[in-house]
């Protein structure tokens, strides 16, 4: 992550997370895992982590994937010009109001269209740096995702910002802090700390 990036518009939003569509060509930003902050009115921010790339498919698509020797141009034609979005799904981490930090639920989901954008590896490390990483309780409590991969990009990806913005030892309090709260589930802790070991 290194600047913020415009990766798509919202399409439909809940108080927990929210569905933004994004152009097949703009996938290069968005990542698995990533941190994204969508604006809301002057000095209000909505934070959240990818957990889904999603890709539909239609009619013609479906038809082409039958056929052989697809040329690169219809190839090309299909993933540029038609408007077929990605879906990225995205969980709700916090919030920020006023230039304070809030690991808290949003007060309010955002609106469809508004603007969602990769945060930049500063945004990054003021928010995950703020209180007592009170955000993983968020991901923790949605046992539907893919809690240990998602906490191992979500590390790997923050630790590598911690440590461009001067501290390299954050990927070590978060592992601690995710084996406290998960101390009473020896199963999912077991999964998270797989994940991460393989990182």
């Amino acid at each position: 992550m290194k600047k913020a990036l415009e990766i798509g518009r919202l399409l439909r939003a809940n108080t927990t997370g929210c569905v933004v569509g994004c152009r097949v060509t703009e996938l290069d930003a968005p990542e698995f895992g990533g941190m994204v902050r969508i604006p809301l009115a002057a000095g209000q921010f909505i934070y959240g982590l990818i957990y889904d790339i999603h890709i539909d498919d239609d009619g013609l698509v479906r038809q082409l994937v039958t056929s052989e020797n697809i040329s690169e141009e219809i190839i090309l034609d299909n993933r540029v010009n038609r408007n077929v979005p990605a879906e990225i799904s995205v969980l709700f981490i916090g919030h920020e109001q006023a230039g304070k930090v809030s690991h808290l639920m949003p007060p309010r989901p955002p609106l469809t269209l508004d603007q969602i954008f990769t945060c930049s590896q500063e945004e990054v490390c003021r928010f995950t740096s703020a209180g007592r990483m009170g955000y993983f309780r968020h991901i923790l409590r949605a046992s539907d995702l893919p809690l240990g991969e998602l906490l191992a990009a979500h590390l790997q990806q923050t630790g590598a910002c911690h440590k461009s913005c001067g501290d390299a030892q954050w990927g070590q309090k978060a592992a601690q802090e995710l084996i406290t709260l998960l101390r009473d589930d020896y199963n999912t802790l077991m999964n998270v700390l797989n994940a991460i070991a393989d990182v």
